[in-house]
């Protein structure tokens, strides 16, 4: 597992990261027996950067990371996030509320004190009042947490975050069927030392290429629910994307690829050949799965053939029918 920097943090994480969305149950039913194999796979595939939200489960997610971790002799770094909870969300955001959340966090994971704490994807009017980046830094002053960081959906959201000089990290929608950010936040992140997170870089499977049309999804699985941005952004199922759409634009991209190249490894791979990114956190919910992102880290780069049609792809085919903005 090859690693790299997480901004100004200076870590040396993994640039395959594990996901723990699913730990929480939100796609189904996970056995904590399960749960562990996973964490497990991931600690053994030398992957060294979790990725949890206080709200994946009503806690479950982090509860389950802090179970894991005091049976554990290694130490990855844990991120988790804030601002999503009931107690906060939509117009309750206080400094005072934040701070109690993540003491919470905290308490669930084991730990003294959380090694990344990121906005979770709060309000856009919360976000641009300035006010809660502040409050962060506050709180890593006092102590609470020692790095802060931002998951956005938005690119205007990101662009703003990059303004805290404190911030480390940007969690982002990004993967071959969500490019803008290469030319509109990149820059700036690598002129503010900036980690990037990835997060849905397969467009909630899509982009596994195994998925076809009348697949059924648990009822559970946000994939049913808020296809169509329902229950929360749309963006962050399917990347926005209807599903028949995808799929068709699955088959698509399968009949330009090689025979030598498959959906799934050119769409990790071609993430890592961007670098700005930091490490890419995919959620697997079987260890099979987590040894499989895994194998990414060693892929070799693409060609520039490959990446040429990959940008043309996206800008002809793809960028027209995601939802929600960019």
């Amino acid at each position: 597992m090859k690693t790299r920097i997480l901004g100004k943090t200076g870590w040396s994480i993994s640039e395959i990261g594990l996901g723990c969305w699913q730990l929480g149950n939100d796609f189904g039913p996970v056995e904590d027996k399960q749960a562990i194999a996973v964490l497990d796979a991931a600690s053994e595939q030398g992957i060294s950067f979790f990725d949890t939200a206080d709200v994946y489960g009503a806690g479950l997610s982090e509860e389950r990371i802090g179970r894991w971790l005091a049976s554990s002799t290694l130490a990855p770094k844990i991120a988790t996030k804030v601002g999503r909870d009931a107690a906060l969300y939509p117009d309750g955001y206080t400094k005072e509320k934040i701070k109690q959340s993540l003491q919470a966090s905290a308490k669930r994971l084991g730990v003294e004190i959380i090694n990344l704490a990121q906005l979770h994807c709060v309000p856009r009017e919360v976000l641009f009042a300035g006010d809660i980046l502040a409050w962060m830094e506050d709180l890593q002053q006092e102590g609470v947490i020692e790095h802060f960081g931002a998951s956005v959906e938005m690119l205007d959201e990101a662009r703003f975050c990059c303004q805290s000089d404190k911030l480390v990290s940007l969690q982002m929608l990004f993967n071959i069927f969500r490019q803008d950010a290469v030319e509109e936040v990149f820059p700036l992140v690598e002129q503010q030392n900036i980690g990037v997170i990835v997060r849905l870089p397969l467009a909630s499977g899509l982009l596994s290429g195994k998925m076809h049309h009348g697949y059924q999804f648990n009822e559970q699985d946000h994939r049913s629910y808020n296809k169509d941005g329902a229950a929360f952004h749309v963006g962050e199922t399917f990347n926005g994307i209807p599903f028949e759409t995808g799929v068709v634009l699955i088959d698509e991209l399968k009949a330009r690829l090689t025979s030598n190249h498959n959906v799934l490894d050119v769409a990790l791979r071609w993430i890592l050949d961007q670098p700005q990114v930091s490490t890419i956190i995919a959620g697997a919910s079987q260890p099979s799965q987590v040894i499989r992102n895994a194998q990414a880290s060693d892929l070799p780069v693409l060609n520039d053939e490959l990446h040429t049609m990959l940008k043309d792809f996206y800008q002809t085919n793809v960028r027209q029918h995601i939802r929600g903005g960019i």
